[in-house]
């Protein structure tokens, strides 16, 4: 395989899917009874809206951790990010739908895009599978395991 490849050659076809308004805890189930991490989120027209992952369940079980406050000179200052992190956090521990736990505008790649492209994307925004597209709905999935099962097949070869 070379890295100028499609991703249509490594991409699994039989994905499991989520749809914005399933519940969490059922998504949870489902994930853990696969042996699955991650998955896309699909509306009804077939468009990927959203990733579901293991990390994504575990901020809705986990405790919340509070804004980051500084105290100095008699202010109360509280780190921007802190809060944005806080309410993030908060909105996915009060979440009953995938909706309301996905990670949003999912980084995707099309099948026709190379294996280094698909390679580059999951490197760049730290993912470890991206969902494909293609005629305006999700085609497959391709996850970093895919990649380095092909490149291992073709140094076997």
């Amino acid at each position: 395989m070379s890295r100028k490849s499609p991703v249509s050659e490594v991409m699994t076809t039989d994905v499991l899917t989520f749809g914005p308004d399933d519940n969490v805890a059922d998504a949870m189930r489902t994930l853990v009874d696969r042996s699955i991490d991650g998955a896309p989120v699909v509306a009804a027209d077939g468009t990927v809206v959203g990733m579901l992952s293991t990390g994504d369940l575990i901020v809705q079980e986990s405790k919340l951790h509070f804004p980051t406050v500084i105290s100095l000179l008699g202010a109360t200052l509280e780190l921007p990010s802190a809060q944005r992190q806080f309410d993030d956090d908060l909105r996915r521990a009060l979440g009953s739908t995938v909706a309301e736990v996905m990670h949003r505008d999912p980084v995707t790649v099309a099948a026709d895009d190379t294996v280094e492209r698909a390679a580059t994307l999951m490197h760049d925004h730290d993912v470890s599978r991206l969902p494909v597209v293609g005629d305006g709905g999700l085609a497959g999935i391709v996850a970093r395991v895919d990649i380095l099962r092909a490149i291992i097949r073709d140094d076997a070869d």
